[in-house]
């Protein structure tokens, strides 16, 4: 980890706060329970305990692996449905392929993401590739599930593959950290900076890698909220620095920056502090959730589990991709 690296020194700087900005200050912190997905594979629950409230526009999210497969050991998941909101998969190392029912899919390794907008009704899989199956390895990445809103609840799927080099690379002020902006922008006085993906609903997604020791401070949309979650290492968040560590949760309350630091001894095995910085624009409808469907009322996850038993969602193509189980 992580895969998506670059000369601090050659990237564009993040700007310090001016003297009116006002830092993020720490509503809570929770530590996700690990549990299991799909067909087996290790995850951290990493919203778990935290209210919808503070979490809105996101729904769901788990930190898959990190794990070092054993040969024969890798999971994904089998065909399942989605409706009514957006899934994101970002991989930090290992590989991971996709496929759905509208004719989305493709090789998610490495520092890439996939962007999947469930909308009116798919079928996905994920699944490791044959070959990581039979030579095992290592496997880390997210899962983010982000709302829809009511207007957008029923629009047509849609999928967009980002690779890794096409991520915005930003540097911290003390060029002691590197932030990927996958999603949304990140905005200073003198320029905005934004991620190749694109959102119904507004957000920012970005994943920072701080050394030892080192500061990120940056700038944050005062009408989005703020998440900071950790992925590897430890250090502190907030204006006057909540310890934080590996499997961990920040909530952030109002302001204009969100800052984070790490801690300057990290283990020998983690190098450095990994977040994952994500915020947006609270949409405030109800949110009702059935499995893996999210909408607005009882009446309409109703009709979204009659819709996939009748077939509705799309079919399974021909030949497709299948999950690997033990013979």
């Amino acid at each position: 980890m992580p895969a998506v690296t670059a000369d601090t020194l050659t990237l564009p700087r993040l700007s310090g706060p001016s003297p009116s900005d006002t830092e993020r200050p720490v509503r809570s912190i929770t530590t996700g329970p690990s549990g299991f997905e799909g067909e087996g594979f290790p995850v951290v629950r990493a919203f778990a305990g935290v209210s919808a409230r503070d979490l809105d526009p996101f729904v769901h999210m788990d930190q898959m692996g990190e794990v070092d497969y054993q040969p024969g050991e890798p999971r994904g998941t089998d065909w399942h449905p989605h409706r009514g909101f957006e899934t994101v998969t970002y991989m930090i190392d290992g590989r991971f392929a996709h496929q759905d029912s509208h004719g989305g899919g493709g090789m998610i390794t490495d520092g890439a993401t996939q962007w999947m907008t469930a909308g009116a009704g798919i079928l996905h899989i994920e699944t490791p590739p044959a070959e990581l199956v039979e030579s095992g390895g290592l496997f880390h990445g997210i899962q983010l599930w982000v709302n829809l809103p009511k207007k957008h609840k029923f629009a047509a799927p849609r999928y967009q593959a980002i690779e890794g080099g096409q991520v915005r690379l930003l540097a911290s002020a003390d060029v002691g950290a590197l932030v990927r902006v996958i999603a949304g922008d990140i905005e200073t006085a003198a320029a905005r900076y934004s991620g190749p993906g694109a959102t119904y609903t507004p957000i920012t997604l970005a994943h920072a890698t701080i050394a030892p020791g080192a500061a990120l401070n940056l700038p944050w949309n005062r009408d989005f909220n703020a998440l900071v979650y950790v992925l590897s290492g430890r250090g502190a968040v907030g204006p006057v620095g909540h310890p934080i560590h590996q499997g961990q949760l920040a909530v952030l309350g109002p302001g204009d920056r969100v800052s984070v630091t790490a801690e300057p001894t990290q283990d020998s095995h983690r190098p450095a502090l990994e977040v994952l910085l994500l915020g947006g624009r609270p949409i405030r409808e109800p949110v009702f959730q059935y499995g893996p469907f999210v909408m607005n009322s009882k009446s309409e996850l109703i009709e979204a589990v009659e819709d996939f038993q009748a077939g509705r969602f799309g079919t399974v193509p021909p030949g497709a991709l299948m999950p690997h189980r033990p013979r």
